[in-house]
C-alpha cells in the first residue's frame, strides 16, 4: 500500500477536537496545514482522536511521515510537573494519542515534524520539559502572543536566529528569518536526542532537530500561515519534510 504512493508520501496529521457553537464536536485541523502539505508534494491524512488502538495502528501504517500541529497546552503531568496557575486547559485524549504516535514514529525512524504545540509535544515525548507560561516564568521575554489577533495570522514581530549548518538553515537558505508567534509556552529542558537549532531574540527556543539517524524537526512559529504569501521561504520547511518522507523507509512495527 505504501509503495503505491511513494512519489507523493502520506503525511499523517492528528485532528484536534473542537466544540461547535451550535453544538456537537468537530474533528479537524486548520486548512492551512493541509494546504501546506498538499502544495509541497504530500498527501495529508487526518487522524482522528480515538482510544481505539486498531484504528490508530491502521492510520499509522499508511503514513510515511507525521506532522504534529498547533493547539492547546499539554497536561504538565505528562512531563512530570505540577500545573502552573497560568497553564491552559488540556485535551487528555489528544495528549495520549499524539504521544503514542510520536513515540512509535521515533522508535520506527518515521520522519516527524512539529509545529508550535507540535515542537513541545516532540520534546515531551522524548523526555523534555516545558515552561508552562512564558510571561511569568521567563521575566523580560518578548510577547510571544503578538501575532494572535493579526489579520491572516501573518504578523511577524521578530526574527529567529538559525544555527548555521543545521537542516533548517540549509532548507530555508538563511540563518535569520521573520516568524509569527502564538504561544505562551516553550521548551525548558531540551530532551536527549534533540538539539536547539534556532532561538528568538530573548532566548526562547524556536526550532529543534534530531541528533540521531531518524529525521526530527520542530518549529515554534506557524509557517503554515506564512509560506504561500507572507514569507515564501517557509515553504521549504514543508517541501523538505515531504521530500524526506518520500525517501524514508521506516521500520513499521
Amino acid at each position: 500500500m505504501k509503495e503505491h504512493y511513494r512519489t507523493r508520501p502520506i503525511i499523517g496529521i492528528v485532528a484536534a477536537q473542537y466544540e461547535r457553537k451550535t453544538g456537537g464536536i468537530v474533528a479537524g485541523v486548520p486548512m492551512s496545514y493541509v494546504r501546506a502539505v498538499e502544495a509541497n508534494g504530500g498527501i495529508p491524512l487526518l487522524i482522528q482522536l480515538t482510544n481505539d488502538q486498531d484504528i490508530l495502528d491502521t492510520h499509522y501504517r499508511h503514513c510515511d511521515g507525521l506532522l504534529f500541529a498547533g493547539g492547546g497546552d499539554i497536561e504538565p503531568a505528562q512531563y512530570g510537573m505540577e500545573t502552573h496557575p497560568a497553564c491552559g486547559t488540556s485535551d487528555l485524549l489528544r495528549d495520549r494519542v499524539e504521544l503514542l504516535l510520536a513515540r512509535r514514529a521515533l522508535a520506527d525512524g518515521m520522519p516527524v515534524c512539529g509545529i508550535c504545540r507540535g515542537i513541545q509535544l516532540l520534546n515531551v515525548a522524548m523526555g523534555g520539559t516545558l515552561y508552562q507560561d512564558i510571561p511569568s516564568e521567563m521575566p523580560g521575554s518578548l510577547n510571544h502572543y503578538a501575532s494572535r489577533n493579526s489579520e491572516g495570522r501573518t504578523l511577524m514581530p521578530h526574527t529567529i536566529a538559525i544555527e548555521p549548518g543545521s537542516w533548517l538553515a540549509k532548507q530555508l537558505g538563511t540563518t535569520d528569518i521573520p516568524a509569527n508567534t502564538f504561544h505562551h509556552q516553550a521548551l525548558m529542558d531540551v530532551a536527549p536526542g534533540l538539539r536547539v537549532t534556532a532561538l528568538a531574540p530573548d532566548g526562547v527556543v524556536e526550532a529543534v532537530e534530531g541528533t540521531d539517524a531518524g529525521f526530527i524537526v520542530g518549529v515554534q512559529c506557524h509557517p503554515e500561515d506564512l509560506w504561500d504569501q507572507a514569507e515564501p521561504r517557509w515553504a521549504q520547511l514543508f517541501a523538505g519534510f515531504v521530500a524526506v518522507a518520500r525517501h524514508a523507509t521506516p521500520v513499521i512495527r
